[in-house]
């Protein structure tokens, strides 16, 4: 933080694009003191009751505070939360507490602004706010969070003089309110910044532990979402676990590793070797996932798993990380790492979908773009239109395509999980992933180029693969049963009430993108899981195969609204799920009939390419090759070896 204050002063941001602002309401806390000092204070009995507004502090308190044992010293033990936890089944109360979609309350910003929150929905099941708690026990059970915010505001609003019903009614449309800026201040580096260095790293050991929130299921408060427990992580595509994550050349001078089952390969599930990670006192098994680009002499563990009140999804999985936190480091210490006796199954989808090692992901340097624009290999090229048996069909009307652009891409998996909420798409669990049978429509292939065993040699590039929607899709000759259709604007449709679940198509896919319903994955009955579903998407039973379809319902949405104003859908019409939801802007969708579409510009672009085009598909979805600001050669990606492929 001290380095990026300075560098920011050094290039004259301050005051600029970074401006430093006071605390408003309270000077910080170290939390970590303020909740050792609480725990102190029950230990001694001087907590007569204790009312915690949310958090789970028997799971997530550092693994040298027994925040459970001292709770249990308390007369009067009272709990709000939006699940029934860990903590909550410590307590003689559990309050329910509202989600924040179905909550009124208040919310300020890193520069003051305070916008006013509202609720989408009613509470599901009788939930509370904080707010409305605490003003029953001050005073009295009638208030409700619309009043209790509104009436503060009333009395703090920043313009006293003027009407309140204006000024409320305003704060609610703008999103906020007007005023509550915090003024900014002059915050000059000091001299000495960099007279302190790192804090070194406590206690003693073999490794450099690295403790992170996981990129999934963050600190645990998300493990009951099987969305996010079955979102393969960005790096070690581990899915309804955490690991405890080495570089190769540490894994061998431990002696420890993993290996698949002689049944189900690649596609079956990974039995790891484990280990005991020590950090003063405390320690965890965990099992092994070998991950190149991981510093040597380093373990990383992820946060979040090892919950025992989690739900029915949650419950059971990983191991609890927060063990090893403590001693004031609670996010990288030194620790003892000793291989375990045992081994763990592990379900990733590393190996799933593979593409047989064909040239996938092109990437290079600004050197090697400014020598070959193209970024092509020498090895494959274009097959010629005039070379193809299919006549070329004109597209009179709207042309739908993709570009996904790899410079922008950063892997964070947030694509997959628009998608599926977008789509209906179920969640299948640990044993039918480690089958090779998860659903998701959408995969982000990750790539690593370098030697595994040289950590500071690891690159790694991510490559989102949906349905390419061929112009020339194999699948759709080998269909019995006409079910995946071409449409008059290019899209590779399902009809699904046509499918008898052949699996053909799959099979004919060079791209691994189809996904077949083996099971009844989805609940049709739970009155909560229907208001989860898009009712613009059909719920799909077993039996059926089923694939990105470029949200067509978006598409026709956008196409119905263009039609009664008269003109056509522009780029402002229409985003897919994925890409309205990346944050790097690296997918563009649209129309490729129309010049100006950001699309079409895209596919114009020298680093324009098709996946595989030795196959002759013509896909619509197509990728913009990387370019790296580096001095290294270009490492074109291949799916060669257990820990290179996608």
């Amino acid at each position: 933080h001290a380095l990026a204050h300075a560098l920011n002063a050094a290039l004259g941001n301050v005051g600029r694009t970074v401006f430093y602002t006071d605390p408003i309401e309270a000077q910080p806390v170290d939390q970590e003191a303020s909740l050792r000092e609480l725990v102190d204070a029950m230990n001694g009995g001087k907590v007569d009751a204790l009312l915690m507004l949310g958090g789970n502090p028997v799971y997530d308190a550092p693994g040298d505070v027994d925040f459970g044992a001292a709770l249990d010293k308390v007369a009067l033990r009272i709990h709000l939360g939006t699940h029934y936890d860990e903590t909550s089944e410590r307590c003689q109360w559990h309050l329910p507490q509202a989600h924040a979609l179905e909550s009124w309350g208040d919310l300020r910003a890193f520069d003051g602004t305070v916008t006013i929150q509202q609720p989408l929905i009613a509470p599901l099941y009788n939930g509370h706010t904080a707010n409305e708690v605490l003003a029953a026990l001050l005073e009295g059970p009638e208030r409700k969070g619309h009043d209790i915010v509104r009436e503060y505001w009333r009395a703090n609003r920043p313009d006293a003089g003027a009407d309140f019903e204006t000024f409320w009614q305003t704060a609610l449309h703008d999103g906020v309110v007007a005023g509550t800026v915090a003024p900014a201040i002059d915050a000059p580096l000091r001299a000495d910044w960099d007279a302190q260095g790192p804090t070194p790293i406590a206690g003693s050991g073999n490794v450099e532990l690295v403790v992170r929130n996981d990129p999934a299921v963050f600190d645990g408060r998300y493990a009951n979402n099987g969305w996010l427990q079955e979102l393969p992580k960005p790096l070690s595509k581990l899915t309804w676990d955490n690991a405890a994550l080495m570089n190769p050349k540490t894994a061998q001078e431990l002696g420890v590793g993993r290996r698949f089952s002689n049944t189900g390969g690649e596609h079956g599930e990974a039995f790891c070797d484990t280990v005991t990670l020590t950090v003063g006192d405390r320690s965890v098994t965990a099992p092994v996932w070998l991950l190149p680009g991981v510093p040597d002499g380093t373990v990383t563990v992820h946060l979040g798993y090892g919950r025992t009140r989690a739900g029915q999804v949650g419950n059971g999985c990983g191991f609890r990380a927060y063990t090893l936190q403590g001693n004031g480091h609670r996010w990288h210490a030194a620790a003892t790492i000793a291989k375990g006796e045992e081994t763990m199954a592990l379900a990733n989808t590393q190996g799933h979908w593979n593409m047989e090692g064909r040239d996938l992901v092109r990437t290079g340097t600004v050197a090697d773009f400014l020598h070959d624009a193209s970024l092509a290999p020498h090895h494959y090229h274009e097959i010629p239109e005039s070379m193809t048996m299919y006549e070329p069909h004109p597209y009179e009307g709207y042309k739908w395509g993709m570009s996904i652009d790899l410079n922008n891409c950063i892997g964070c998996n947030a694509c997959i999980v628009a998608c599926q909420a977008e789509n209906n798409i179920p969640v299948v669990g640990k044993e039918q992933v480690a089958a090779g049978r998860e659903m998701h429509w959408l995969r982000v292939d990750r790539y690593h180029s370098g030697d595994p065993m040289d950590a500071a040699s690891i690159e790694t590039v991510f490559q989102p693969v949906p349905c390419m929607q061929c112009e020339n899709a194999p699948c759709e000759v080998v269909c019995p049963v006409g079910a995946t259709v071409h449409s008059a604007e290019g899209l590779n449709d399902m009809v699904y009430n046509r499918c008898v679940g052949t699996r053909y198509c799959a099979n004919n896919c060079p791209y691994k993108v189809r996904r077949f319903n083996f099971f009844l994955y989805q609940d049709f009955d739970t009155e909560s899981l229907k208001l989860m579903r898009n009712p613009d998407v059909t719920v799909r039973s077993r039996g059926v195969m089923e694939k990105c379809t470029y949200c067509v319902q978006r598409i026709n949405q956008a196409k119905i609204a263009a039609e009664i104003d008269d003109r056509k859908v522009q780029d402002s019409d229409l985003q897919t799920a994925c890409q309205q939801a990346c944050p790097a802007n690296a997918i563009h969708f649209g129309d490729l009939n129309n010049p100006e579409a950001a699309v079409a510009q895209a596919k114009a672009s020298d680093r324009d390419y098709s996946l595989l085009p030795e196959t002759n598909t013509r896909p619509r979805t197509t990728y913009m090759g990387a370019v790296r600001n580096t001095g290294g050669a270009a490492a074109h990606g291949n799916d060669h070896g257990e820990e290179h492929h996608g």
